[in-house]
């Protein structure tokens, strides 16, 4: 128990040593280059897996807007090593992995109807590479796997009546109460990140207000947001309202993107 406890208070230790762009301090486990290969290899698997779509201009498009946003942040000679893919599926869905890779289906192209709107979810994703959320839930699960091990050798220490009933609630407790909230942490820091990027791209920023309205049109049945990892879409586009003063004057100072669907 005594190991466990020093790696867990090791983990606190190194959690206050990394920070976002927004201020959040982070726990982060892992190294850069260790996220980096997980990403590649996760993103060759999905390749062989799913049908990618070879329709040019579809790709042009995707790639033309995916382009405008990875410059906001990275150096000119390294935006040729993202790669960017468009997969054929009816899913609602893009993804950005640590290691340069962009992924989007085809499916979110019905739901982002403009070029802008689909600069908010690319910068979304990006963001979420740019703020090392990856390795965050990675290193949140890890501590929270290392915490129950600790709780379970005490319970057994002390001969508890009922304890894998206390294994069960302290589980939905870790699950509920940190582990979920913390992905809507991350999901909302995305949404505020991406809309920045997006607006120094030259992308209206107020399309991702509207994105997340028909995103709500297609997200009906969701489950609650107490019990999601993401934020309902009213609260996205309350925040995203909220934080337009922040990116305006980026988005006027910029040069207006070129994009054509």
């Amino acid at each position: 128990m005594k190991k466990y406890l020093s790696v867990i208070a090791a983990c606190v230790l190194v959690s206050a040593c990394s920070t976002s762009s927004t201020g959040r301090q982070q726990l982060t486990l892992f190294s850069s280059g260790e996220l980096n290969k997980m990403g590649v290899s996760s993103f060759e698997q999905l390749k062989e897996k799913e049908k990618i779509n070879r329709d040019k201009r579809t790709n042009e498009y995707v790639k033309c807007i995916s382009t405008d946003i990875v410059k906001q942040i990275s150096s000119t000679s390294d935006i040729k090593n993202w790669e960017v893919v468009v997969f054929e599926s009816e899913q609602v869905n893009a993804f950005a992995l640590p290691g340069k890779k962009i992924g989007v289906y085809t499916g979110i192209l019905k739901v982002a109807e403009t070029p802008d709107q689909l600069a908010a979810i690319i910068g979304h994703e990006v963001g979420h590479v740019l703020e090392r959320h990856s390795n965050e839930r990675m290193s949140s699960g890890q501590l929270a796997q290392i915490g129950m091990q600790v709780a379970d050798a005490a319970l057994a220490s002390q001969n508890v009546q009922y304890r894998n009933a206390w294994m069960a609630g302290l589980g939905l407790g870790v699950q509920y109460g940190v582990l979920m909230p913390y992905g809507r942490t991350h999901e909302s820091e995305a949404d505020i990140v991406g809309q920045k990027l997006m607006a120094k791209a030259g992308y209206n920023p107020e399309a991702a207000i509207q994105l997340w309205r028909n995103m709500a049109k297609v997200s009906k049945g969701a489950p609650p947001e107490f019990l999601s990892t993401h934020p309902s879409s009213q609260t996205r586009i309350k925040q995203l309202t909220n934080n337009l003063p922040n990116v305006q004057g980026s988005y006027r100072n910029a040069n207006k993107a070129t994009c054509k669907k």
